[in-house]
């Protein structure tokens, strides 16, 4: 009686099976699906988005690349400007630091001058000498070297004679 039993069950259960199915499926069928497109118009679709994209970057790159230009317009001669006022200070440098040692090297050859510390200062080629000199004749004459030398505009000697 229990065999009996056992195949009418498995009958039951094998009967409630396609019963299952066509409800899922009528249930499926019911349900608001949105998205019912289908993998090549889903593909489509990103495909159109995509291009979207580009386009607008296309044209956030055009607008930075076109504000980049107006700048490189506006800013360009003042960065000229600024360049060449550079150039000419690092000349102006150059050419002070070379009158200096000029000076300097002059001074040294000079038998009176040369064992003494006489500081020799240069801007935009104006000349300060400072520091001591032996003798009036020696004071003037280190003013005359510094005088001699290009690019020299002024000298102010502030050298100190000695006494005695």
């Amino acid at each position: 009686m229990r065999n009996i039993a056992t195949c009418k069950a498995q009958r039951h259960r094998w009967a409630l099976l396609p019963l299952l199915a066509s409800l899922g499926l009528a249930l499926s069928a019911c349900s608001p699906n949105d998205n019912a497109s289908t993998p090549g118009q889903k593909i489509d679709a990103a495909i159109a988005k995509s291009k979207d994209v580009a386009a607008d970057v296309k044209v956030e790159a055009q607008t930075a690349l076109s504000n980049a230009q107006a700048r490189i317009k506006q800013d360009g001669p003042k960065v000229e400007e600024r360049a060449k006022d550079v150039a000419s200070t690092t000349e102006r440098v150059i050419d002070d630091v070379a009158i200096t040692a000029q000076i300097s090297a002059s001074l040294a050859k000079d038998s009176e001058l040369s064992a003494l510390k006489i500081d020799v200062d240069t801007k935009d080629g104006a000349v300060i000498l400072r520091g001591p000199a032996p003798t009036t004749a020696a004071r003037d004459r280190a003013a005359d070297l510094a005088r001699a030398v290009t690019g020299v505009r002024t000298v102010d000697n502030q050298l100190v004679v000695k006494a005695g």
